[in-house]
């Protein structure tokens, strides 16, 4: 492990958001030990994977408590618990199981990790909430934002299970790091692209906005979010936050002003957007803590 570089604990490290994560924080110099149901989807990684079902108590204790892969035995102390635990694990989406269960496992097992890494002393903890808090992503119909941009202070008001289980995730993390005094981040992901799926859905994206619409017209590129939890470990003394984690930029071509104008006249807007801004803003990670976006899909689509 790099000078600086932390032991993160990382759950959910195997999903689609995960895969690419873990390898950005490697390059950064961290130690990582995945908790997942699933192995590491790329074997060559440096990655060990523990399987725990964090919906127990105990499992998600011990696995806070794990050495991080077999060579730990080889080490004078015992194991200790990790420096920084980035909480990702959950069902990611409605409609994989009954509702009752995606709202009872996400919510069990964020509070939780949440719970023993407070107790065992970790002075970090980062959450996986949602775009789909914002209320429109898993709506029933056709939905409308209440006001652009979407940011961190919005009035979330979701019908859904997946989202509302977000929502009390982040609860969650605002009662633990004021009851300990602790950082705890709630990271409100957007629509998560990998760099493969750029050719394959932008083209279908850019010709049929309204299809995006549940998105916010806004994603996150699985890579850049790599760079968002990096930074989120290396800022400190900020409490309970959320942020929006987001590329810069609209996915449509015309300027965030004409589309939203010409499509949603009757959606107020609550300030002077930036020319190409995507609608689910990520100012707040930029001025706060340093985001730079890397992955800006004009890159890799000839739009």
């Amino acid at each position: 492990m790099k000078s600086g570089g932390k032991r993160i604990l990382f759950t959910g490290g195997s999903g689609k958001a995960g895969r690419h994560v873990l390898p950005y924080l490697l390059e950064q110099g961290h130690k990582i030990l995945n908790v997942d149901l699933a192995p590491f989807p790329d074997p060559k990684a440096d990655i060990y994977t523990l399987k725990a079902d964090l919906t127990q108590s105990g499992q998600a204790f011990n696995a806070l408590t794990s050495h991080f892969n077999m060579s730990g035995y080889d080490e004078k102390s015992l194991p200790q618990p990790p420096d920084v635990v980035i909480h990702f694990a959950a069902y990611p989406r409605n409609m994989i199981v009954p509702d009752n269960e995606t709202f009872q496992a996400n919510v069990t097992s964020t509070y939780n990790v949440i719970e023993a890494a407070c107790k065992l002393g970790v002075k970090k903890i980062i959450v996986a909430s949602s775009e789909t808090t914002y209320g429109v992503c898993f709506a029933q119909g056709d939905a409308d934002y209440h006001s652009f941009p979407l940011e961190e202070d919005y009035d979330v008001d979701p019908e859904d299970s997946y989202a509302l289980s977000k929502i009390c995730a982040e609860k969650t993390a605002r009662t633990f790091a004021r009851r300990f005094g602790i950082d705890i981040y709630a990271l409100r992901i957007g629509n998560v692209i990998e760099p493969h799926e750029y050719e394959r859905d932008f083209p279908g994206y850019i010709s049929k906005p309204a299809g995006r619409k549940r998105n916010a017209w806004s994603y996150i590129d699985a890579r850049d979010l790599g760079q968002i939890c990096d930074l989120a470990i290396k800022k400190d003394g900020l409490g309970f936050q959320i942020f929006n984690a987001t590329n810069d930029t609209i996915t449509v071509k015309e300027t965030t002003k004409e589309f939203l104008a010409k499509n949603y006249p009757k959606t107020k807007v609550t300030r002077e957007m930036g020319k190409y801004e995507a609608p689910l803003s990520n100012r707040k990670i930029r001025e706060v803590l340093g985001f730079k976006d890397v992955h800006d899909w004009r890159k890799y689509v000839n739009s």
